[in-house]
């Protein structure tokens, strides 16, 4: 085999940058889309860029939209799917598709509790099949930078996340419904996953949320609250590391937001690091260092390549599913905690390959 022939279920943002990947890879085709609207679909499919790599002799690629993503999992000329759909979907879709034998690219999380993420993980074993949970945050330049500076501030022991995004009305979309994106560090998993791979297991977690309920009017009567949805969350959580660091997580967005904020900040005993999304300063010896941080742009298309080329050549990706499985283990006890409003210690076994 010297192409991977894909099939690609959604049509937002991460499967628009999915989609773009595949088709710019001289070993990938993207062969069919599903969505959950079929007018969407065929608009995705029809806005699709041109494939830039020119193969001789060949017909020109042309990816078709399909009414229901089911029918991606017995084409014959389909070798892979990518889940790029909404979160509570990932694990039903990406279980079927490994029962057909086919490998599978899905967006974090795997699924929004983690036995059944356990499940479908030991079916891709089962099966032989790969399976990749997207963590395109550990490929950027916040996170690789954070990595490289980290030595530098000798023994850590504090580190503090905030992630906060405005949004002004807010959106009425599945990324603010409770039952669709689940709790806001499983549905945000990234947050939790970058904090791990930084360091290492975690021993015990406590968090809180407010969310402020979306409302709709109904035949000019009061304001109601509408079931599931919500205009703005808040959510904190703090977790110990098994090494001694603790560690800050605040995620929010909505219409309660006011200031929008992407940091990433860590304190050692000989200095501290403050990193944005295009801006750095290291403290060091009481002298603040400016560093720089690259940026997001092209993370997709590199996950993609690195799926393909794991697959073609057997070559290592960056991350492993177990690492986003333990991930949703401490995500899944910040819920718990949120819950019982109690500190909760975490039992799962961490995986060999987080940093100690």
């Amino acid at each position: 085999m010297d192409r991977i022939r894909w099939g690609l279920i959604g049509t937002g943002f991460a499967a628009a940058r999915r989609a773009e990947a595949i088709i710019q890879d001289p070993r990938a085709q993207l062969v069919a889309v599903a969505g959950r609207d079929w007018h969407k679909t065929q608009q995705f499919c029809q806005a699709l860029p041109v494939s830039s790599v020119p193969m001789a002799a060949a017909a020109p690629i042309v990816t078709v939209a399909v009414e229901h993503w089911r029918s991606l999992l017995t084409r014959d000329d389909i070798d892979a799917i990518a889940v790029c759909t909404i979160s509570s979907d990932h694990a039903q879709q990406t279980d079927a598709i490994l029962r057909h034998d086919k490998h599978a690219i899905v967006e974090y999380p795997l699924a929004l509790d983690p036995q059944v993420a356990q499940d479908v993980l030991h079916l891709a074993r089962l099966r032989d099949r790969l399976l990749h949970v997207e963590h395109i945050e550990l490929l950027g330049g916040l996170h690789r930078t954070a990595i490289e500076h980290l030595p530098s501030l000798g023994t850590p022991y504090y580190g503090r996340y905030v992630t906060l995004q405005p949004k002004h009305p807010a959106p009425r979309r599945w990324s603010y419904c409770h039952a669709e994106f689940g709790f806001p560090f499983v549905g945000a998993l990234s947050r939790v996953m970058r904090l791990v791979d930084l360091f290492g297991a975690v021993a015990r977690v406590s968090a809180s949320v407010r969310d402020w309920p979306a409302f709709q009017e109904r035949d000019q009567a009061e304001a109601v609250p509408e079931g599931g949805y919500y205009s703005s969350c808040l959510a904190q959580g703090v977790l110990e590391f098994q090494n001694g660091v603790m560690a800050e997580l605040i995620y929010g967005k909505g219409d309660r937001i006011w200031n929008a904020q992407n940091q990433l900040e860590i304190w050692g005993e000989a200095g501290s690091l403050r990193l944005e999304p295009d801006r750095g300063w290291l403290l060091h010896d009481q002298t603040r260092h400016d560093i720089p941080v690259s940026g997001r742009r092209g993370l997709f298309a590199r996950d993609t390549a690195e799926v393909i080329a794991a697959l073609l050549d057997g070559t290592p990706l960056y991350v492993q599913p177990e690492q986003s499985l333990y991930a949703l283990e401490v995500a899944e006890g910040l819920r718990r905690s949120a819950q019982g409003g109690e500190w909760l210690t975490i039992e799962a076994k961490p995986p060999s390959t987080l940093t100690a």
